[in-house]
Formats: C-alpha cells, structure tokens, sequence
C-alpha cells in the first residue's frame, strides 16, 4: 500500500502536517488536495491542537502540480477542469482560515502551488536555499486559484511582475515582498520554526482564533467603516472567559492558564 500523501505529527498541542510525496517533490495531485482539506478541517476542530506546522518530506516544499495529474486536467473538458479548481481552491480557503495559527516550514522549491501554500500561511519561515516561482505563466495558464492569497502577501505591484514573468526567485526576494517572515540557514530552520511555535503558544488560543476572523473583515474598510466590528470584537474579548484569565494573570503576575506548554 502506499504512503498517505500527507502524514500528521503531534508535537504535544501542535500538529505538524507534513507533505509527504518527495519522490516527486511534494507536487499536488487530487488526492493531496483531498488530505488537505479534510485535515483543515480535523485540525480547526480539535481543541488540543495550539499550532499547526505546514511542512514537508524530502528535498522540496512543493513544486507545483504533479506531471500525471496535469496530463489528466489537458484532456479534460472546461466543465470537469472547473471543478478540479474549485477542489483546489477550497482546500487554500480552509487552510486560509483555518482558526489555528499556521506556521509553514519552507525548504527547497515552492513553485506554483507551493508559493500558494507559503500564502495561506499567518508565518513563513524559509530556508535561505529555498527558490519560489509563480511559473503557471510559463505553461500558458495562470495561477488563478492562488491568486487571492498571494496578492493578499505581497501586494499588487510584485505580484503582477511574477506572475506575468513566472521567474523564479530568492528566500531573500520572498522576504523582501512579504511571502515569507524569516529566512535562515537550512541547519537553522527548525530552531526558527520552534521559536516562531513557542511565541505563538504565549498568546489566548481563542484570541488568535478571533484575530483571523476578524481581519478579513478589517481589511480594505476605512477606520470608521471597521469601528463597529473592532469595538464588538475586543469588547466581547474583554468579557470573555480567555480575557478575564489573560488581563487577571498579567495583574497578578503569573503566567495565564493556555500557557502551561508554552
């Protein structure tokens, strides 16, 4: 039988979800898709889950659509190739909002989709080897699907320039447009990965939940159009059971009762 194209880890309360095809460098076909969603899904339900780590087997974050899969989808009729995208394009919408911090580990290539997983990430840390590249352009299709995540990350000016080139580009260059947070030695990697999990484990799991939720709400309104839903949100905050333990713990100098695996 063969591997599960996508193998879960517990960490204690975090779940490492590591992309787990390095034979052909972690490149998406249907049925990874399926296991990403359906692990967004597992993982934003289960309480004892803090963290989630996007990761991945072997030399390769992703490189994209897998060869088999692509020759399938150009005989396919427009109907069936869109409802292939729409699989993909849930599976970035879980991950996207899933109400758990997601953490991505980014080694080697992430071209085409794998720049979209590095999107939908709130922290990526990349190797400083790692290469990223929007390269749809270059098959005669465009990166579509991604799309709405990448332009959200790194802004209309960048995006334009690499999807319209599909040119490949550095850890240093995804820094320098916000793809990615941090970019560190390969033997460096975890260590940053870990520190990135223990300041996230400070911080009220049902506030980090709230913050994503919020967000996209936020996003794009101007400060009067956004007031009626910050004000509801930190009042609510406030009231709520995580803020009363988190603002009487910092009163009371001791550590809040979400911070015993931190």
């Amino acid at each position: 039988m063969s591997a599960l194209p996508l193998r879960i880890e517990r960490r204690g309360s975090v779940a490492w979800a590591m992309l787990n095809r390095p034979a052909v460098h972690n490149a998406f076909d249907e049925s990874l898709i399926e296991e990403l969603s359906r692990t967004a899904s597992e993982l934003g339900s289960d309480s004892g889950v803090r963290v989630v780590v996007l990761a991945s087997e072997g030399p390769s974050f992703s490189a994209g659509a897998d060869l088999n899969w692509m020759k399938r989808m150009v005989g396919a009729s427009f109907e069936e190739n869109r409802a292939d995208a729409e699989k993909m394009a849930r599976m970035f919408e879980a991950l996207y909002r899933l109400p758990k911090p997601l953490v991505g580990r980014i080694q080697g290539a992430a071209l085409g989709g794998g720049v979209g997983l590095t999107a939908v990430c709130d922290i990526a840390v990349a190797a400083q080897e790692a290469v990223f590249g929007l390269t749809e352009i270059r098959l005669g299709i465009l990166p579509a699907v991604i799309s709405p995540f990448v332009l959200a990350k790194i802004g209309t000016g960048a995006a334009r320039e690499l999807f319209l080139t599909g040119e490949r580009f550095s850890a240093a260059r995804a820094r320098e447009i916000g793809l990615v947070r941090r970019v560190v030695d390969a033997a460096a990697l975890d260590a940053e990965v870990d520190e990135v999990i223990q300041n996230l484990l400070a911080g009220g799991p049902e506030a980090q939940a709230r913050t994503k939720r919020m967000l996209p709400l936020v996003e794009g309104r101007s400060p009067e159009d956004a007031r009626e839903i910050t004000t509801r949100n930190i009042a609510e905050a406030r009231v709520g059971p995580e803020g009363q333990e988190g603002m009487n713990a910092f009163l009371e100098k001791r550590r809040a009762s979400w911070r015993r695996d931190a």
